[in-house]
C-alpha cells in the first residue's frame, strides 16, 4: 500500500478519503493501574466478563489515550485523576471474537489513600477490590495479568513496557551467520534478550 505522495502531485480529498479508507486499523482501550498503600492492585469486575480487569475501557473515536483513561476512571470509579506516566502498551492480535486487534495502554493512576471514595458505574460493574500481585492469577487473564505486573515494574524502574499477545516466541529462528559473526540464535550488541 503506497503513500500519497503530495510533493509528487494533488490529491483530491476523494483520493486521500478513499487511500485512509482502505488503510487497516484497530481498537484502542486505556485503564490505570491503582494501588493502596500496602501495594495491592485496584481490579475492578465488569458485569459483562468473567474475569476482573484493571479500570478502563475503550476509546472513543480520535480520542487519544491518557484523556480516554481520565474518562473511564470517572465514569467507572467516580475518580478525577489524571494518568501519570505510560507505563504499559499493549497488543493483542485477533482472537476469534474481535474483527480487528486492539492496542491498551495503561498509565499510572498513582497510590490511592485509605478510605478514598469509589463510586461504581452500575451499569457495567459489579465489584471492585484491592489484591495482593501474588493472587492476580486468580483474578486476572493470563494476558491482564502480564500488563499488570509490567505495570508494576515499570513504575519502579520507570520503564514503560511493550506487551504483544500472543507474546513472541522465545526461541529465534536459526539463521546461518556470516565467518566471524555471533552464533546462530545470539542477541545482537545492544538487543534486549
Amino acid at each position: 500500500m503506497s503513500v500519497p505522495d503530495s510533493a509528487s502531485r494533488a490529491f483530491s480529498p476523494a483520493e486521500e478519503a478513499a487511500w485512509y479508507a482502505q488503510l487497516p486499523t484497530m481498537f484502542g482501550a486505556a485503564g490505570a493501574l491503582f494501588t493502596d498503600g500496602a501495594g495491592r492492585v485496584l481490579l475492578v469486575k465488569p458485569n459483562y466478563r468473567d474475569h476482573w480487569s484493571l479500570p478502563g475501557g475503550i476509546l472513543e473515536h480520535g480520542e487519544p489515550p491518557h484523556e480516554g483513561c481520565r474518562r473511564e476512571i470517572g465514569e467507572e470509579l467516580g475518580l478525577d485523576v489524571i494518568p501519570g506516566r505510560l507505563l504499559v502498551v499493549g497488543w493483542a492480535g485477533l482472537d476469534g471474537k474481535r474483527p480487528r486487534p486492539v492496542m491498551h495502554f495503561v498509565f499510572d493512576g498513582g497510590t490511592l489513600a485509605d478510605g478514598t471514595p469509589i463510586r461504581l458505574q452500575a451499569e457495567e460493574l459489579d465489584d471492585y477490590r484491592f489484591v495482593e500481585l501474588g493472587q492476580l492469577d486468580d483474578y486476572l487473564p493470563a494476558l491482564i495479568s502480564a500488563r499488570v505486573v509490567a505495570a508494576v515494574q515499570g513504575r519502579e524502574t520507570g520503564a514503560t513496557a511493550y506487551l504483544p499477545w500472543p507474546p513472541p516466541s522465545v526461541a529465534a529462528p536459526s539463521v546461518a551467520a556470516p565467518s566471524g559473526a555471533a552464533p546462530s540464535g545470539a542477541a545482537p550488541s545492544g538487543a534486549a534478550p
